[in-house]
């Protein structure tokens, strides 16, 4: 048994034990490890093993199957950036020739090409990747679509080896080297790799009748590897859940991995318990909402999940077949520290300084006839809140040229204006064309299709 933590109360501390104690003997996995982090470090880890008096430390390599594929999604999303391709780009643009030339690079981030969900036989997770040498492998040229481009979330591994590709032909290299550059190195990820490197677990699959264990082959994927290849540490996926939050100055801005947990295809009407955005899994567990992803591959099982709203992350690697929800484990040990020792919010403090200008924009402002309030926040933002029964509610991020961006619900992305009159007083806001005045209806004249000359009246 290992354990890291100063920073939770005792009681928290053994909860978190008790839950993974409790994993690995239920899931009869020969060894379990898991770390919570709080504001993005890790505050406390622990491990099991079937061996008496030993359990892997945090540097202990395990593979993380297709949390794999989120650092896939942020080598695309640096080439965005970059300006070397757009998310609307259909995929045969800058990699020519596959069967999903004419998906584009969102719909293969976010599992909606329609894409197979796996490479023709042999399965290839437990196969040589030297038997699917070609792009043309991936997939069967007959039926490589399950589903019309676009239309519906069908979670797909070829997918995400198409993305690699897509990678190695704009960068010029493997993609493992460029991940390791352009990601790894940066944020000080030195125990994450394509290929197991000492200390490193062994995987197994345990009997279902019996308790005894069969080791699985140890395989490179070859041009699956995008899919689920990577190994990782404790430690390792610790940095990982902090960047999925905040993103790195080297590596992704934080509004870019913002956007990559933004829902990008809706749910199954059915079942409003998951989503995926551009390369996360976004699921609601209890009554909060995680981002991050599952992994697996034979011998393996893995759990990296992030609770923005609680400032909580957790992961969790196993390395048995099956027999352990991972996953479920790291969300719960998410639920658990939130539950024993629940956010403390920062303290309420005034602002250092503040303009006198926006000081004036705030208090009520009136869409038509809906009350509505403005408040200005530290940042030079603004946040229209709605005051009666009718009307919408966003958060606006201020821009150099004085005006602000819409960041959530309907307002995503719109602009918010301030117009002043000829006199350079406010006259009113505009916001992706609705007009805000002091007033209800009024002044007339900014109101869009003009307003009754008698006014309000009694009936």
């Amino acid at each position: 048994m290992t354990e890291l933590s100063d920073d939770l109360l005792p009681t928290t501390r053994r909860a978190l034990l008790h839950r993974l104690a409790v994993a690995q003997s239920e899931g009869r996995t020969p060894s379990m490890v898991a770390g919570v982090l709080r504001d993005g470090r890790l505050v406390w880890s622990g491990a099991r093993s079937m061996v008496d008096g030993h359990a892997p430390t945090n540097d202990v390599q395990y593979r993380i199957g297709s949390i794999t594929k989120t650092f896939v999604a942020v080598l695309v999303l640096r080439l965005r950036d970059e300006g070397l391709l757009d998310l609307a780009d259909p995929l045969g643009r800058h990699l020519p020739g596959t069967p999903a030339d004419r998906a584009t690079v969102a719909q293969l981030l976010s599992h909606s090409a329609g894409l197979a969900s796996e490479t023709p036989g042999p399965w290839w997770e437990r196969t040589d990747g030297g038997l699917r040498p070609g792009l043309d492998d991936l997939l069967e040229a007959e039926r490589p679509l399950r589903h019309p481009a676009g239309r519906v979330h069908h979670y797909s591994n070829p997918t995400y080896a198409l993305l690699g590709a897509l990678v190695e032909r704009l960068r010029g290299e493997p993609w493992g080297e460029v991940l390791r550059r352009e990601v790894l190195r940066p944020l000080g990820m030195n125990r994450t790799g394509p290929l197991p490197e000492h200390p490193h677990a062994g995987g197994f699959a345990v009997h279902p009748w019996a308790d005894v264990m069969l080791p699985e082959p140890l395989t490179d994927t070859g041009r699956m590897a995008p899919a689920g290849q990577l190994w990782s540490t404790v430690d390792d996926l610790a940095t990982w859940a902090a960047f999925l939050t905040t993103g790195h100055e080297m590596v992704l801005s934080a509004d870019t991995v913002a956007e990559m947990r933004r829902p990008a295809v809706g749910p199954d009407p059915d079942d409003w318990s998951d989503t995926y955005g551009l390369g996360l899994q976004l699921v609601r567990h209890g009554d909060r909402i995680l981002h991050g992803h599952s992994g697996s591959m034979p011998g393996f099982t893995a759990g990296l999940w992030v609770s923005e709203a609680d400032g909580l992350a957790a992961i969790a690697f196993a390395n048995s077949t099956n027999g352990v929800r991972t996953a479920a484990v790291a969300a719960e040990l998410i639920a658990l520290t939130a539950e024993h020792e629940p956010r403390i919010p920062a303290p309420w403090r005034p602002l250092a300084e503040f303009d006198e200008e926006l000081l004036a924009l705030t208090g009520p402002w009136y869409w038509g006839a809906a009350p509505h309030a403005l408040r200005l926040t530290a940042d030079r933002g603004l946040e229209l809140s709605v005051l009666g029964r009718a009307g919408r509610a966003g958060r606006f991020r201020a821009e150099t040229d004085g005006t602000w961006t819409g960041l959530n619900d309907y307002y995503t992305g719109e602009t918010l204006r301030v117009v002043r009159a000829a006199d350079g007083s406010v006259s009113h806001l505009d916001i992706g064309s609705f007009v805000f005045t002091r007033e209800p209806y009024g002044p007339a004249e900014v109101v869009p299709g003009g307003v009754d000359p008698q006014g309000w009246q009694a009936y």
